[in-house]
Formats: structure tokens, sequence, C-alpha cells
């Protein structure tokens, strides 16, 4: 279980870019946003946009808007569609000539992991990620970290399949104490750090059953599998290894 203080040093900030889907028209780009990465219950009125680079004020409603999360080389490591877009009010503009905060009604769907926010940062900073990295988050950010990859993954065109070529994988059972653990681990023994190999059941059913790539794992080694075993619902377990036996991935559990 990672301890609080063990979560990474702040890096490099993204940059948050809004545009029409249809068009690839820039609303606004951001440094900064407040309001979009939040628990569904504590969703405000508008999100607010910090620090933005460029503002399209003449386009005021669009009905496609996308979310990008942006490196500082303004690739694009991650995506959300918003749908309906208005823009709010803005502030004045601050000393070094970007605008201080621009708000906008969103009338989609939010990101609902707050804790999203600091991961999609570590995405962007451009530092490759390193093998166990996601262990170094609290227990509590697991879920997040999984929603990033699971994001991430796809929107680099990357497909639902195994991209590694060892044949044998290896689990370690004093790390997975949770359901979103247990994948965050899997997609990297599978695919590498940052890697995706499902974030549900059905998921991983995708994933080993896909044509694409190099096909499923031969075997999984889950060591310390009983530490697993202690804080895992019993009914996942099983039909984690339902999902195996069907797809005929050998699970040896020491």
């Amino acid at each position: 279980m990672a301890d609080e203080a063990a979560a990474p040093v702040d890096v490099d900030f993204p940059l948050y870019v809004v545009s029409a889907e249809a068009s690839g028209d820039v609303l606004v780009a951001a440094e900064g946003v407040e309001g979009f990465f939040v628990a569904p219950e504590e969703e405000p009125s508008e999100v607010a946009f910090l620090r933005a680079h460029e503002v399209k004020k003449e386009r005021r409603r669009v009905e496609d808007a996308v979310l990008e999360v942006m490196n500082r080389r303004r690739e694009k490591v991650g995506e959300y569609f918003i749908g309906r877009a208005v823009l709010g009010d803005t502030d004045v503009e601050v000393l070094d000539g970007s605008i201080s905060r621009v708000t906008y009604q969103f009338f989609g769907n939010r990101c609902e992991y707050p804790e999203a926010e600091k991961i999609w940062r570590r995405w962007a900073s451009g530092i490759p990620l390193e093998m166990g990295e996601w262990l170094r988050w609290p227990e509590s950010h697991q879920a997040a970290w999984l929603h990033v990859v699971q994001n991430s993954w796809f929107t680099s065109n990357r497909r639902a399949a195994r991209y590694g070529v060892d044949d044998v994988v290896y689990l370690d059972g004093v790390h997975i104490s949770t359901k979103s653990g247990f994948f965050c681990a899997l997609g990297e023994a599978v695919n590498g750090p940052g890697g995706y190999y499902g974030s549900n059941l059905d998921a991983l059913a995708d994933c080993i059953s896909s044509s694409c790539g190099e096909g499923s794992p031969v075997k999984i080694v889950w060591r310390h599998f009983q530490v697993s075993r202690e804080s895992l619902d019993s009914s996942f377990l099983d039909s984690i290894m339902e999902v195996m036996r069907e797809f005929r991935v050998d699970v040896v559990t020491c």
C-alpha cells in the first residue's frame, strides 16, 4: 500500500485545449483548469481555464467541443468529448499577455476522478514513465491512474491488445490490493510502464481475445497471490480466473 508521502513531486503543467471537433477551431488553450476533474456530486456550474494563451471570443458556443490534454510540444496525450460548450466571462489580461481566467459552461460529462488532474500533469511532462510508478501514488489514486492509462492509450490510437512480446508475465500480489490496482499491474506487466490491458473484466476479455498485436500471454505468474486474496473480493478473483481459463491463459499462483 502506497504512503501519502510517496507521491511524485510536481512536474511541468500540461496545456488544456478546447476545440470544435468538426472544424478543429481552438476555443481556448490554457495552463490550468478548475471544475472539470471533480466528483459528480461536486460539479460546479462552470469550468474555468486559467492562464489562457488563446481565447476565441467571437465563437461563444459550440455543440461538439472536445477537451484535449497536450504536452509542452502540443502533442495530444489525452482527450475528452464534451459536447455543448458556451463561453462565459473573461477576466482582465495579466502582465505576460495571457488571460487569467476564462469560464465555459460544459453540458456534457466531466472527468469523475479528481486525482486525474495531477496524474495528467505527470503524463504531459515528457519524462518517460517508469516500471512501478503507479505504486508511488496513494492507493486512493489507483482508479484515477487506471483512467488516465486507458484514456491516453486509446488517444494514441493503440488498440486493446498486447504489444509486449513476453509470453510469460509476472504480477506481485504484495502490490495488488484493489481492483484498479490489479489492472494497473497487469497493464504494466503486459505492455510496459503506463500500459493498458483492460480496466474491467469485459475489457480484459477484449484485450486477451484481440486478433491484433502479439496475441494473449501464454502464462501469468502471480507471486504472493495469497496477499492479494486477503484484499480482493473472492468473486472478482474467481471471475479473473474464469476469463483466463476461457482464453487458455495459464495462471500460476505462488
